[in-house]
């Protein structure tokens, strides 16, 4: 029976504390090793992966900040310096509002199916596992991301303009206001801006908007890919087929991009106030973590401001009639869903829009970063002159 139990001497060295065994002990407990109540790492595994992982995350770490910093520096190199609010500035916020944008959207695609669907008929799915359970089933792995190839093109361009003008806006009103003035109103400043800018960005998106809400409100989808969805719409409806939708779509991204920026700038703003420190104190990570908070912060604002309006655009384009009158074809719509059909799909939406922002933030910044330009928002004061 001895095989069953341990030892003796691996007790003694498992619960045993060594300064009972007649060692010998110096008045400095630390010379003979552990402390009689100090866990020794050994015995325990976990300890030790928990321990292992740190580290390598770190050196892993200190190795992508590396690389960024030398590919950042090559950038650099090549770009040359560039002024703050120069023509090379602004055609590189709106480089980094393409690359936030698109593929940011595109990868929410399953998302947005599934509330694009709802919105046109709210007993189409009981929940959104079982819509993706039923559309895998039925159209395949393909059928998730229906309208992916749309939302990559129209939202590529809206964010390239919509980053782009809102930077232009956003000094040229700051211009005019003056510096005291802009920086006292600067919520309206970025309110401003960031309208100016989604009303030209909206002219972009509108016609990939109808291309994918049509393919994802059909099934099956009538179109075969974006290029198809836009020549059949203008064969039979002429060029303003891909533009019936503008208004509601306006109605939806103006608010939804105002929210989207004041109330990020002022969230970063607010995030660094209780921060010690000033802004430039804290690391490059750093600072795109707060972007990514704020944006996170600001995009349930938007969400909840800019629904009712995004269900309006899934119906129109969906359910709008050859010759049918705008203010016709809303009585219409409102008169089937009523006010609470308003909101249908709210929830879906909160997390995709959450997300969403937040990442566009955070990539739009770490190129700013990238370039060697600052970050957006969470600046001081300006001083008087």
């Amino acid at each position: 029976m001895s095989a069953l139990y341990p030892t003796i001497c691996a007790m003694q060295q498992g619960f045993v504390s060594p300064y009972s065994l007649g060692r010998p002990q110096s008045s400095n407990p630390k010379a003979n090793g552990p402390t009689p109540r100090q866990a020794r790492p050994d015995l325990y595994l976990a300890y030790s992966v928990v321990d292992d992982t740190k580290g390598k995350a770190k050196k892993l770490s200190a190795e992508a900040a590396k690389e960024f910093e030398l590919a950042s520096q090559k950038a650099q190199s090549k770009t040359g310096n560039i002024e703050l609010y120069s023509g090379k500035y602004y055609a590189a916020c709106t480089l980094g509002g393409l690359l936030a944008c698109g593929p940011t959207h595109t990868s929410m695609t399953p998302l947005d199916l599934v509330k694009t669907r709802r919105q046109i008929d709210s007993k189409l799915y009981s929940g959104n596992f079982q819509a993706w359970g039923h559309i895998y089933r039925t159209e395949g792995v393909r059928g998730i991301f229906t309208g992916w190839g749309p939302t990559f093109v129209g939202y590529s361009f809206q964010g390239a303009f919509k980053y782009g003008w809102y930077e232009y806006f956003k000094k040229t009103y700051a211009d005019l206001a003056g510096p005291e003035a802009a920086h006292k109103h600067r919520t309206a400043l970025y309110l401003g801006a960031s309208a100016s800018a989604e009303f030209l960005a909206d002219l972009a998106l509108c016609p990939f908007e109808a291309v994918k809400v049509r393919m994802q409100g059909a099934i099956p989808s009538p179109y075969k890919g974006t290029m198809d969805g836009i020549s059949q719409i203008t064969a039979k409806e002429g060029l303003g087929g891909l533009y019936k939708g503008l208004y509601p779509l306006w109605a939806r991204q103006i608010p939804y991009t105002m929210m989207k920026f004041a109330s990020f700038e002022t969230i970063v703003e607010m995030i660094y106030a209780r921060l010690p420190g000033s802004k430039n104190d804290y690391s490059k990570a750093a600072q795109t973590g707060v972007s990514f908070a704020g944006g996170y912060m600001a995009g349930i604002l938007c969400a909840i401001v800019s629904h009712p309006a995004d269900v309006m655009v899934s119906k129109l384009n969906a359910n709008r009639k050859a010759g049918e009158a705008f203010g016709a074809v809303l009585s219409r719509i409102y008169g089937e869903i009523g006010f609470r059909g308003l909101w249908n799909g709210l929830p879906v939406r909160i997390v995709m829009i959450g997300s969403l922002t937040g990442m566009q933030w955070m990539i739009y910044d770490y190129f700013k970063i990238f370039l060697g330009l600052p970050t957006t928002g969470g600046s001081g004061p300006v001083e008087k002159k």
